[in-house]
Order: structure tokens, then sequence, then C-alpha cells
């Protein structure tokens, strides 16, 4: 029962990070009263092995949505294979200024520059330990906005340490652009010496624990070619699972003549499509299937995501789309594969 288009119009006209705390809200009791099983029936399995984990299907919720693992199970009832949840910091904090949330509706696009607000790593965990969710749990970690970009592989470390044991896979984002120069950790030697650091804990970890979990990297879109294969190469040098592609983009092109094109902050949804799926097919390229490929980024129909899939990405994950799609999207995806 698609009831979204009658509730669109009524969350668009509030604010949209009012919207967003609202709609999260009534997912949550739409879950906890019985109703999400009524409105969201059970999507056929499609499973999919990636990074050695079982998804049950390819569709994916991408971080940002769910910053603190709040709303863990009201997710889940919307049929997704597998959820990622942050971006998470060592320690809690503010994010940046409001208004920091912007929709572009003619554009099927959002801006945000929300800057890692979250409530710190130990109450996400606490929650998604609480929740009792059994799929595929995705942590994405970041640094604290007030930690030195030369001090950033200590705060990585943290979230790694931390997330390790309830985590299916851990996301490290270096591609977010509303944190002062964590781009940069993209770039040369940089990333060269974070991704080695956080091998090499990785490795330790799962001595510590016994069991193994996957890492995968965060890219931005407004890499070069020359960017992309570089990272590509290190990705295979030090044997990490797999790749995000992509975070938001900082371009402007596809919204140059739109009023709040000046807006700073990562633009995502529609407009990031294309730049998106040249990242991924540029990974597929060097790759080489050796490195599971996640794609994300202007994904709002099932057409969009088999364009994902067929340019080489292992599995989708949904935000924008679901912001101007609902909950369909991810059924019009999984039934569709």
């Amino acid at each position: 029962m698609n009831i979204y288009p009658l509730l669109r119009p009524l969350l668009f006209s509030l604010d949209p990070e009012t919207a967003h705390e609202v709609t999260l809200k009534l997912l949550k009791l739409s879950d906890s009263s019985g109703i999400s099983q009524i409105l969201y029936p059970t999507l056929p399995e499609k499973p999919v092995e990636v990074m050695g984990l079982h998804f049950k299907n390819p569709v994916g919720l991408a971080a940002g949505l769910d910053k603190n693992g709040d709303y863990i199970n009201a997710l889940d009832a919307l049929g997704f294979g597998f959820i990622e949840i942050g971006t998470v910091t060592p320690r809690p904090q503010p994010g940046n200024p409001k208004p920091r949330l912007f929709r572009l509706p003619e554009h099927e696009a959002i801006i945000n520059r929300m800057g890692f607000n979250n409530t710190g790593i130990d109450h996400l965990l606490a929650q998604a330990n609480h929740s009792g969710y059994s799929g595929i749990l995705g942590i994405n970690i970041g640094k604290n906005f007030d930690t030195p970009i030369e001090n950033a592989t200590e705060d990585y470390l943290i979230g790694l340490r931390k997330a390790y044991a309830s985590a299916s896979y851990i996301t490290i984002n270096i591609s977010s652009p509303n944190t002062k120069n964590l781009r940069q950790l993209q770039q040369g030697d940089e990333i060269r010496r974070l991704v080695a650091t956080l091998k090499d804990e990785q490795t330790n970890l799962q001595h510590e624990y016994g069991f193994y979990v996957p890492l995968a990297v965060k890219i931005a879109p407004d890499l070069t070619d020359d960017e992309i294969s570089h990272i590509a190469n290190l990705l295979l040098d030090f044997e990490i699972d797999g790749v995000i592609a992509t975070n938001t983009t900082i371009a402007r092109d596809a919204i140059a003549n739109h009023p709040l094109a000046e807006e700073a902050g990562g633009l995502s949804g529609a407009p990031v499509k294309t730049a998106s799926t040249r990242v991924v097919k540029g990974l597929a390229a060097e790759l080489q299937d050796k490195v599971a490929i996640i794609a994300a980024g202007g994904i709002l129909s099932a057409e969009n995501a088999q364009e994902k899939l067929n340019a080489g990405a292992s599995l989708v994950q949904v935000y924008s789309g679901l912001i101007y799609k609902g909950p369909q999207l991810i059924a019009d995806i999984v039934r569709s594969l």
C-alpha cells in the first residue's frame, strides 16, 4: 500500500530537517504498532554474497538518514537488504548551524551541510545492540570536526575499534564535503597512510575477536580519472573489501540556475547520478571484481539502480531517492532485479 504520495506534500510543507525527524518518528510508530506489516509487505528475497556477507537483497540504505542508530528496526521494515548507520564520530557533536538542509524538488535533489551531527559512537552502539537487528548493518565512521586533519587517523581508529564487534561492515567516510579538509584524506599519501593504518588495525581486531569485519571506503563523485585509478590501486594493494561510490557532489553544473545553487554543502539526488556512475565504471575497470563496489548517488528508480549494477556495482544504496519517491522505491528496485 503506497501512501507516500499522500504524505509527501505534507512533509514537503515542513522545513526539511523537521520533515526528516517527523518521518523517522512516524516510521518508528508504524513499526512498533504493527502498521508497517500492512503498509510494507515482505519483498521477495534476491540474495547476493558480497564482501563475504549474505545480503537478502542488494538494496541498502545509505548512511546519513539514521545517524545515531535510533531507527534501525523501523527502517528494516521497509524491505532493505542492508542498512548503514552514521556517519558517527568518536565524540558527540552538534554539526553545522541551521539551516543546513535544502530541497530542490525541480531537480529531485537535496543540498546538505549537516556536518556529521551525531550523538557519538557510544550512543549509536548502544542503540544498535539494543535493536536486536539481525540483518546486515554497516557502521559509517568519521572524524570530529575539531580534530586536526593530521590527527584524523586517531579518530578513525577509535571508530573502528569501537564499532568492530557490532558491525557487519565498517565504512570509512573520507568524502563528505561538510567537514573542513576531510576530502584531503582521499589524496596522495594521505589516503595511503590512513588505509594502511586501518587495515593493520582490522587485522589486529580480527585476531582479538576471532571474526572478520569487512572495511569499505566511501569516496566522492568529484574525482579525476587519475584519482580514481590511484584510489583503486590502493584498495587493491591493501586488500580493502569494498568501496562506496559515491558521496555527495560539490559541483553545481546541473542546478546552475537554481536559487539555492550557491548554498554550501553536498548535492545529492538526480543531479549526481551521472558523476556517480562514471566513478563506478572507472572503479570497475580498475578493480576487476577484486573489491566490491557499492553504488550510491542519483538512484530514483529501478532503472537507475540497474544502471549502477550494469556499470559494475554489486550493491546499491538509496537516500535522496527515498525522500522523493518513498518506500515504494525499495520494492520497485527489488522486484525488478
